[in-house]
C-alpha cells in the first residue's frame, strides 16, 4: 500500500493558465433563460442563444479557476476573458461542433459550418441601452 496522499501547499498566489493566449470578449444573452457556462467547456461551442464573436473563442475556455462558472443572464451583457487550450488540444463532445484537432484548418472550417447550420448567434453585441433610450425618452 503506498500510503495516504501529500500536498505541497506554498504561501505564495498561483497564477493559473500562465502563459496562455487570451481575448476579451462581450457576450449577450438573448435567450429567455441563464446560462451557466464552466470553468473548462470550450466557449466557441456555448449556448446558441449567447450573441458574441464565436471566432474569436474557437479553442478556448474561460480563464478562471477549475470548477468555477460563469452566470449570464436574460438579457444581459458582460465581459468574459478566454484562455487558449493546452495538451493536445483534441475536442470532442460539448455541442458537436468541433470533434477534432483545434489546430487543423479543415476542423475549424467545418466547425464554423456546423455553428451557422445549428443558428448559433454569432457578432458583436450591440451597446446596451436602457429602458427610456429605448423608449426614445431624454
Amino acid at each position: 500500500m503506498l500510503g495516504s496522499p501529500k500536498y505541497h501547499h506554498t504561501d505564495e498566489d498561483i497564477e493559473i493558465n500562465a502563459g496562455r493566449e487570451t481575448v476579451t470578449l462581450k457576450v449577450s444573452n438573448t435567450g429567455d433563460r441563464a446560462v451557466q457556462i464552466g470553468s473548462h467547456f470550450h466557449f466557441f461551442e456555448v449556448n446558441r442563444a449567447l450573441l458574441f464573436e464565436r471566432e474569436k473563442a474557437y479553442g478556448k475556455h474561460l480563464d478562471i479557476p477549475a470548477g468555477t462558472g460563469v452566470r449570464i443572464e436574460p438579457g444581459d451583457t458582460r465581459e468574459v476573458t478566454l484562455t487558449a487550450y493546452s495538451g493536445s488540444r483534441h475536442l470532442v463532445g460539448f455541442n458537436n461542433l468541433v470533434d477534432g484537432g483545434l489546430d487543423s484548418g479543415q476542423t475549424r472550417i467545418d466547425s464554423l459550418a456546423r455553428m451557422t447550420e445549428g443558428q448559433f448567434k454569432d457578432g458583436k453585441p450591440a451597446a446596451r441601452t436602457t429602458g427610456a433610450a429605448k423608449k426614445g425618452k431624454k
